[in-house]
């Protein structure tokens, strides 16, 4: 008998729910931006060489930091850091990074594919930042939050209401 949580019978995006590891994500992004830029040259903007790496590169390096951060915490919390699994998280961690950022892996990933569209010099490709956004909140950050929720009651709603989801 079905049920209504069969996956033949959810919306396509509840069947990509914790599916899709976010590193995948960040690559699919950076792979699309990368594709529009080159499907639509006349749309880019003038690329002045070794000065737009170094500007590009702020971002994406603060985002490789932010998001190591959060895998750092989450090692001396002795939980797991794999996206797949939130139900085998051992503790809510609130220190660190995750004082400012209930996922500050995601706000990294984040920060990476906006320092890549700078890169690129292609207005286009930063159109998908939100598109990005969009999409781990749907198939990543709120099935996560379900599964937390359930799994550490009133802990977890305080750290919700204490912290944002993003910054």
């Amino acid at each position: 008998m079905a049920t209504s949580s069969d996956a033949s019978t959810r919306p396509p995006m509840n069947s990509l729910e914790l599916r899709i590891p976010p590193l995948a994500l960040v690559l699919l992004f950076a792979f699309a931006m990368a594709l529009l830029a080159w499907l639509l040259p006349g749309v880019a903007m003038a690329r002045p060489g070794w000065a737009l790496a170094a500007v590009a590169a702020l971002p994406a390096l603060a985002g490789a930091g932010f998001a190591l951060a959060g895998v750092m915490a989450f090692r001396r919390a002795h939980t797991t850091v794999n996206p797949m699994t939130p139900g085998s998280s051992s503790s809510v961690v609130t220190t660190g990074v995750y004082r400012w950022s209930r996922n500050p892996m995601y706000v990294g990933f984040l920060l990476v594919l906006a320092g890549w569209a700078i890169f690129l010099g292609h207005p286009v490709a930063a159109l998908l930042l939100p598109l990005f956004v969009t999409t781990m909140n749907r198939v990543q950050i709120v099935p996560e939050e379900r599964v937390l929720q359930a799994k550490f009651g009133p802990a977890y709603a305080d750290y919700r209401r204490r912290v944002r989801r993003w910054l």
